[in-house]
Order: structure tokens, then C-alpha cells, then sequence
């Protein structure tokens, strides 16, 4: 897409910070880092999210990811390691161009990525259960 910011930085048109670069993907250090190291995966080719995906590239980029995280793991002082993909605007997208945020955590870091557990109830497992179980393909 023309006007995606993440198409031109992926496409190489913006300079960015390139941690890693192959036929499908740009590894950038974010320019809102979460915490110190925080990259992003960006497809070269556009794609508005998850759904959007190959099942082929989306393997792919999960391989990098398990890449990319092992070798920042023992290269910076993390202790930890958040591998985030939103999809939306409710789930925290604010780029709609397909990404995968790779996010070190230090002790004490206050990233503020974690929840606060809530309670699966019986009624609504079973009504979740009842749309979803079986639409998987």
C-alpha cells in the first residue's frame, strides 16, 4: 500500500534502525520502545493483520521471532521476552500492517503488558465452546 508507513520502512524507503533483513521480512528497533531492545518484525509484502496472512509467512515469522529473541537474549541484559501480534484497534494495533512486536523485559520494567486473570465460568465455556468448537479449519 502506498501510504503504509510500514510498507516504506520494510521496503527500505525510510531509513530505519535494521536489525536483520531477508527476502520476506525487515527486523527494525521501534521508534516507541516498550523497553530497551524492542524490535518489530515487518512483512515486506502488506498485509492489515493476522487473518491477512499466509499460513506460510505467518510460520516464517514466528521462526524469526524464536531468532531474533534468541540472539538479543544473550546479547542485552533482559530477563525475559514478550512476543506480541495485535490485531485490531481494541487489541492495541495502531499500525494496520501486520507486525510482530519482540519486546525484552528487565525486572521491574513496568512495560504493563500483562493482565489481571479473570474466571472462566462453566456457562460462558460452554458458550464459547459451542460457537467456536468445530469452525477451526
Amino acid at each position: 500500500m502506498s501510504d503504509c508507513i510500514f510498507c516504506k520502512i520494510a521496503a527500505g524507503e525510510i531509513p530505519s534502525a535494521t536489525l536483520y533483513e531477508d527476502e520476506n521480512f525487515r527486523v527494525i528497533l521501534d521508534l516507541g520502545p516498550a523497553t530497551y531492545g524492542h524490535a518489530l518484525i515487518l512483512p515486506k509484502q502488506h498485509y492489515a493483520n493476522l487473518m491477512e496472512v499466509s499460513d506460510e509467512l505467518a510460520g516464517k515469522s514466528m521462526i524469526l521471532a524464536k531468532k531474533v529473541v534468541t540472539a538479543m537474549t544473550g546479547l542485552l541484559p533482559c530477563d525475559g521476552y514478550n512476543v506480541v501480534q495485535n490485531n485490531g484497534e481494541a487489541a492495541g494495533q495502531t499500525v494496520f500492517h501486520y507486525h510482530v512486536h519482540l519486546i525484552p523485559r528487565y525486572k521491574n520494567d513496568h512495560a504493563g503488558i500483562l493482565w489481571k486473570p479473570g474466571k472462566l465460568t462453566d456457562e460462558k465455556r460452554d458458550e464459547i465452546l459451542e460457537k467456536v468448537r468445530g469452525k477451526i479449519r
